[in-house]
């Protein structure tokens, strides 16, 4: 029986694409655009379920993560 999950899509912009990272299974994948990385993230997730045995899937999914703000003091930088 199938169950859906509710993971986590980090995407981050690295010059002119979008890397994805699944934190919950160190799942990565890319994409031109921010959506077009979300889809090939879920494709790449879903892709490792298929592809992984059981006791690989439990190796590697963390069942607590957590993804909150920090508001540490740094150096005056310029932002792109």
């Amino acid at each position: 029986m199938e169950k859906v999950l509710q993971l986590t899509a980090l995407i981050e912009c690295e010059g002119d694409e979008y890397v994805a990272t699944c934190p919950e299974l160190d799942v990565v994948s890319q994409g031109n655009t921010v959506e077009h990385a979300r889809l090939n993230l879920l494709e790449a997730v879903e892709g490792f379920f298929e592809a992984a045995s059981p006791s690989e899937i439990r190796r590697r999914l963390k069942k607590k993560t957590y993804i909150m703000p920090i508001m540490p003091t740094a150096p005056a930088i310029k932002v792109r």
